[in-house]
């Protein structure tokens, strides 16, 4: 049996399904919603778009003007049929192109997107061959299959290194910063995605007649009931992950902070607010090792090296389990308003998702911090031991999981609260 013989038989199992992996409506509008605004009419290049299923909403509800690549021609078919019937035919353009080397100019899409396909050149080569391709503004948002475990069982490992080695969600967000991005949004998808994909997809399969099958059409039937029955015994151990990517702000560069910089971290506190108390804060949870956690003090730096914006992550509880509290966040009068607080505190939690650190609370202005992917702490469960503004108290979940701590907030004895 030929390997094309085998490609053949394993789409023709899939022709005329919904989804060609694990997804649904509802997660292609999170996504959307995570990348944030768009322009009104926004440029969206779908990579590896299989029948196009996230290539008719964006179209529709989004009001994209989508290329759809993928090189298989036969989806591109089902794609510009449903296009047609929906009548959006005049907002979706399909290319058959090899999506590891998509032939657009530099800059040319808003939004690039691929559902269940970056696997196909591989997640790192994904993030490196396709950052060119955003405009200013723009975001990469795809999916990736991943652990969800911290000791995958051996059966479940050796299915997968032997048809595509997952990674944790710490791991691909390790890889998306060191690309030069920061993770603007993360999604963790939920079973029925699975199930809108493998209940199509396993009646097809049940409907094949093996008695009349080619060896072929047999092998792809048994690869695909291996896949199910992995999903059915081992599902709690992997699942799909989404991210939303912005390239960092190329203006400001943002580290963690060294012994060198802890007299200006002081000096930039104590200039962006009325008192020294946020500066002292500082220094007093430098002091506490409960608090401190080495790498999630971050700076960023003016054009002469200067400290210009300050970012600090210290340990915290929440329910008794241990999360993230964003404060003090400063930014030197001086370069205020030019975008070094959002790069640095932008930096400061990509360092806490490369760590694997699950939660992060803040209080502070609603109208800003929403915009790193904060919301109302209260909607998690979440609250603090102390009176405040419902919509001041904000929490995000870093990994995207559906199973974030819930609780009271304690904080570090140096807040005093």
């Amino acid at each position: 049996m030929s390997d094309n013989a085998f490609r053949d038989a394993f789409f023709a199992l899939h022709h005329g399904l919904p989804r060609q992996g694990p997804g649904s409506d509802d997660t292609t509008r999170r996504l959307l919603g995570l990348a944030g605004p768009v322009p009104p009419r926004p440029r969206v290049l779908d990579l590896g778009c299989g029948p196009g299923r996230a290539a008719l909403l964006l179209a529709a509800e989004a009001g994209a003007e989508v290329t759809a690549l993928d090189l298989h021609e036969p989806f591109l078919d089902e794609l510009r049929q449903a296009a047609r019937a929906r009548g959006l035919a005049d907002r979706i353009r399909t290319v058959c192109a090899d999506m590891g080397a998509p032939p657009f100019p530099d800059g040319s899409f808003d939004l690039v997107w691929a559902e269940g396909s970056a696997y196909a050149i591989g997640f790192d080569t994904a993030l490196r061959s396709w950052r060119r391709l955003l405009a200013p503004g723009g975001a990469l948002v795809l999916t990736e299959c991943e652990w969800t475990c911290a000791e995958p069982s051996p059966a479940a490992r050796a299915f997968w290194d032997e048809h595509c080695p997952l990674r944790t969600t710490a791991a691909n967000a390790t890889a998306a910063v060191g690309a030069g991005y920061h993770v603007a949004g993360v999604h963790r998808q939920p079973e029925s995605d699975w199930q809108e994909y493998y209940g199509p997809l396993g009646a097809r399969a049940a409907a094949v007649d093996p008695e009349t099958a080619t060896p072929a059409t047999a092998a792809a039937l048994a690869a695909t009931r291996a896949e199910i029955a992995m999903r059915r015994d081992h599902g709690a151990e992997y699942g799909y992950t989404g991210y939303v990517l912005r390239p960092a702000d190329p203006r400001w560069r943002v580290r963690p902070e060294t012994d060198a910089d802890v007299r200006a971290v002081h000096a930039v506190n104590a200039a962006a607010f009325p008192t020294e108390d946020e500066a002292d804060l500082v220094d007093a949870l430098r002091r506490d090792p409960s608090a401190w956690l080495p790498g999630l003090s971050w700076v960023a730096e003016a054009p002469d090296g200067s400290v210009a914006a300050y970012a600090l992550l210290t340990r915290c509880l929440v329910g008794g389990e241990p999360a993230l509290a964003l404060a003090p966040c400063a930014t030197a009068p001086e370069h205020q308003g030019q975008g070094a607080g959002s790069a640095v505190i932008r930096a400061a939690l990509d360092a806490a998702r490369v760590r694997g650190e699950r939660l992060v609370v803040v209080l502070g202005h609603p109208e800003y911090y929403p915009r790193f992917g904060f919301g109302a702490a209260s909607r998690l469960g979440i609250r603090p031991g102390f009176e405040v503004p419902d919509e001041a108290m904000m929490a995000m979940v870093l990994d995207g999981s559906p199973e974030a701590p819930q609780g009271m907030i304690m904080y570090p004895e140096a807040f005093g609260v």
